[in-house]
Parts: C-alpha cells; sequence; structure tokens
C-alpha cells in the first residue's frame, strides 16, 4: 500500500493539467514536503488515480524513474480560502484520500529540439508506454521531465483505457500500439532491446505487488466484479496478456506491426 501524507496547505493549481492538479504543501510524519496532487473528485474520477497507481509503481519496478506516489488526506477546509471557483469546487469534492507525488523542484519540461534521449532509454519508454497503452505521451503533450539531464516520466492516467469498459480488456492485448506520434519516436528507440531486458521482469507477482499498492476505496464497487481483490487480478490478467508480445505490435515511423492489416 502506498504510505500515506496530509496534505496541510494549497499552495497553487497546475493549470495546464485537464483535471486541474495543484501544488500542496503536506505534512508527512513531521516532516514537510512539497507535492503535486491529482483529486478523485476531477472529472476523470478515480480510474486516472488507479492508472496512476499502477503504471508508475511498475514503471519504477522497471528501473524507469517516476516521482515517489504517496496517497494524500486532504480536508475541504483548505479549500475555503481559494479565489478561484473552480479550484474551490474541486478541493471541496476530494475531500478524503487523493494522490499525491513528489514536486521535482527544478525540472524542466521536454523539449524535443533542446533534449537528447539515446536509443536504449527512447526504447524502455516506448516499450513500457506500448504495454500500459499509454496514449498521451506524443510531441504535444510529451508528459516527461527533465531534471539535471535525466529523463523522467509523469502523468498516466490516460493509460489502460481498457479499464473504462472491461469486456474490451481481453481483445485490446491484441492490438498494435502506434507509436508513430510518440515524442522518442525520432530518437531511433530500441524497442527490441528493452522487451528483451524488461518482459522478462514483468511477472504476475511483480504485478500482484504493484496492484496491491492501489487503495481498496478506489476499487470498491467496481460494476461485474465482487470486490477490490478481483478487480486486481483483472489488471493483472490484463498486463500479462500484452507483456510477452506487445513490442511486435508497436508501431514506429517506417514500421509495420506483426499481424496489423492493410
Amino acid at each position: 500500500m502506498l504510505s500515506e501524507v496530509t496534505a496541510v496547505r494549497y499552495v497553487t493549481p497546475l493549470r495546464e493539467g485537464g483535471s486541474l492538479p495543484g501544488v500542496v504543501e503536506a505534512d508527512d510524519h513531521g516532516a514537510y514536503g512539497t507535492y503535486v496532487i491529482k483529486f478523485t473528485g476531477a472529472g476523470q474520477g478515480r480510474k486516472t488515480l488507479v492508472a496512476e497507481v499502477i503504471c508508475g509503481e511498475l514503471a519504477r519496478e522497471l528501473g524507469l524513474r517516476v516521482p515517489r506516489l504517496v496517497g494524500m488526506r486532504l480536508d475541504p477546509v483548505l479549500g475555503l480560502g481559494e479565489p478561484d471557483e473552480r479550484v474551490q469546487a474541486l478541493l471541496k469534492a476530494s475531500g478524503g484520500l487523493n494522490l499525491g507525488m513528489d514536486f521535482l523542484s527544478g525540472a524542466l519540461g521536454f523539449d524535443p529540439l533542446a533534449h537528447h534521449v539515446d536509443p536504449a532509454e527512447a526504447g524502455r519508454v516506448v516499450w513500457f508506454d506500448a504495454l500500459i497503452n499509454n496514449v498521451d505521451r506524443s510531441w504535444r503533450n510529451p508528459n516527461l521531465l527533465m531534471v539535471r539531464g535525466d529523463l523522467w516520466l509523469i502523468d498516466h492516467g490516460a493509460s489502460m483505457i481498457w479499464h473504462h469498459n472491461w469486456r474490451t480488456a481481453e481483445t485490446a492485448s491484441a492490438k498494435p500500439y502506434d507509436a508513430s506520434d510518440h515524442v522518442l519516436a525520432p530518437y531511433g528507440p530500441d524497442v527490441a532491446g528493452a522487451a528483451a531486458g524488461l518482459a522478462p521482469l514483468v511477472t504476475e507477482e511483480l504485478l500482484t505487488e504493484v496492484t496491491a499498492r492501489v487503495p481498496e476505496e478506489w476499487l470498491a464497487d467496481e460494476p461485474g466484479f465482487a470486490d477490490a481483490d478481483e478487480v486486481r487480478r483483472a489488471y493483472v490478467a490484463a498486463l500479462l496478456a500484452r507483456v510477452k508480445t506487445v513490442h511486435e505490435r508497436i508501431t514506429l515511423p517506417g514500421t509495420e506491426p506483426k499481424g496489423a492489416t492493410k
């Protein structure tokens, strides 16, 4: 399970995010720090936070750089002094457990014209995005940060889109992943090398451990499932079904995935 902190001060909204995440100060058992908070009351709902946890924690286990994730307790009273009515309403609607992530001080947004990524690292990111079916890592919205020359991955809420309609999960595993518009596609990503190194690490045991970190209340009352553990097993099964061969179905500029139809 994620460790928990308590929000003590709302600092400012991050208006570039569609769900209006914010910067907050929080108490981590006496140690105060700055975090980005994503709200349960945002329009995308709790499934966005579930995707953030599963994908973020899996990325970390695979050696990719992601900010530390925490559960963040929020008292709606923090919204009383917020002048922006939209932000105030969001804070009021998000009392209880939300998702926090470390604020990366000094981070710069990834700029394809200014930053270089070697083919091995580009391949790992593209392969990982194919595994989780991340539809949100284009040049228009890279969701990548540079921190002292290192590449960091953020914002995985738009991944695993099959969990919005679980009946499509099985067929989704066989679909190609279009990376032709991926922000790292121009760097010659070594997808085959990434698959050889990372796919064997994505075991049922690892996925079970990662999905166990999702707070139970975000999985409760999912239609078609008896309980939160059954939902967790569905995520494990969906990702396991993709991992062994997803690299064969990645479309990069100048390539065609196996099994593609013309």
